[in-house]
């Protein structure tokens, strides 16, 4: 099942005082960027965020699962709905991922 686009657009709007969030849409579902770093997947209608150390310390409940079969685990973000705490996620998230990859 795919993710509905009014739900990417929520997450989206959730996390954009993190910086420049975009959506893109890859293999059916969505991948989430911050300054063309992505930190995310949105799958199902469900965001999973790649796991750091600073975004563990943020988490008050550390659910890790797969956001589908065959994937690594991520850590699944059921409350999407407090926009600073998921900003400072994503900020802290960002941190410690590599830089992308030139083309």
């Amino acid at each position: 099942m795919a993710s509905n686009p009014d739900f990417v657009q929520y997450v989206a709007d959730q996390c954009a005082g993190a910086g420049d969030i975009v959506a893109r849409k890859m293999f059916g579902d969505y991948g989430i960027y911050c300054h063309g770093k992505i930190f995310g997947l949105i799958c199902d209608d469900k965001l999973y965020i790649k796991p750091t150390e600073a975004g563990r310390k943020m988490l008050p409940v550390v659910d890790l699962q797969p956001p589908y079969n065959g994937a690594k685990d991520y850590f699944y973000i059921a409350d999407v709905d407090d926009h600073a705490w998921l900003s400072e996620l994503v900020k802290a998230t960002c941190k410690e991922l590599p830089a992308p990859k030139k083309r």
